[in-house]
């Protein structure tokens, strides 16, 4: 009976220990992980916590680690761009502002220090004071209505819509203008009526931002187009010109807020880089999207997809 109570007391002294290193052992562990962990989070590095071990109540632990360790580097990676960008939007709305408001008040000291100004030269002045007025007043609207989409504030209720009468709408009011400045216009809309599921309201300022920018950015070519076509599930329209196009390089960059294509399109024309940012977000907005595809001096074409609706009578 002594026998038996020693070999249990020994199993138990043995099992005591064994216990006893396996908790010393994973508070090494534990002690190697933290000091890892900090010097990562420490140094602001993009490094990964790599622990060997065969503890298997570990080995989730520090895969979940992984995980917000790569979470929590791309949340810092998106700040920095975010960041980036605020900051060169500032810098260009500073630029883009400064410019016409430098003119604006160089109109009005050229007023009131010219009080015996003709009556002809004085109307002048004042439509240019008014027109330039009125591009600053764009502007800021541009850079609001740029806000309000991405903030989720700007309601953009979605229904049936007739592409073919929105399409021929907006073109048509460019028409005239392009015509009297001897643009070329080529319009290509389907005998049968093509239905997308979008807004209106968003289309309009999609289709007129699109033209603009191939009036301004392809003049070279003096052609403008725009197609509209399908597929079993999609609608697309196509806004092109012939002008000088856009480098392959600068071809992913042209929705970028504040990406003004100075290096890619006309150097004459400057925008405000916000035009193509906003049809994009109204486009996502309506669940769809808008990509670009130029062989310059050949065809850049701007393309909307939205989701088709099958016409029924």
């Amino acid at each position: 009976m002594v026998i038996v109570l020693v070999i249990v007391v020994i199993m138990l002294a043995a099992v005591i220990v064994m216990q006893h290193l396996a908790i010393r052992k994973r508070t090494s562990s534990l002690e190697e992980i933290h000091h890892r962990l900090n010097d990562i989070i420490t140094g602001g590095s993009r490094e990964k916590l790599l622990f060997f071990t065969d503890d298997r109540a570990l080995i989730p632990f520090l895969i979940e680690i992984n995980r917000m360790l790569d979470h929590n580097q791309q949340v810092a990676a998106d700040f920095v761009k975010m960041e980036q960008s605020i900051r060169r939007m500032i810098s260009n709305i500073s630029h883009d502002l400064k410019t016409p408001l430098t003119v604006l008040l160089g109109y009005v000291q050229i007023l009131n220090l010219d009080p015996d100004m003709s009556p002809e030269e004085r109307t002048v002045l004042l439509s240019k004071l008014e027109a330039k007025g009125n591009d600053v007043l764009g502007l800021i609207q541009q850079f609001f209505d740029l806000a309000r989409i991405e903030s989720g504030d700007k309601p953009i209720p979605l229904s049936r819509v007739h592409m073919n009468e929105i399409c021929e709408k907006n073109i048509l009011a460019f028409y005239d203008t392009l015509s009297v400045v001897g643009f070329s216009v080529v319009i290509h809309l389907p005998d049968k009526p093509l239905l997308a599921w979008g807004n209106e309201e968003a289309l309009d300022r999609i289709l007129n931002n699109l033209i603009t920018n191939a009036i301004h950015h392809g003049g070279e070519g003096k052609t403008i187009g725009l197609d509209l076509r399908s597929d079993e599930q999609f609608v697309y329209v196509d806004v092109w010109d012939r002008g000088k196009g856009i480098g392959e390089l600068h071809q992913d960059r042209v929705f970028e807020r504040m990406y003004t294509l100075e290096d890619s399109r006309n150097q004459s024309y400057q925008g405000s880089g916000l035009g193509l940012t906003i049809t994009k977000r109204l486009a996502e907005a309506q669940g769809g999207t808008v990509y670009v595809h130029s062989r310059p001096y050949d065809k850049t074409v701007f393309t909307v997809k939205l989701k088709r609706i099958t016409y029924t009578t």
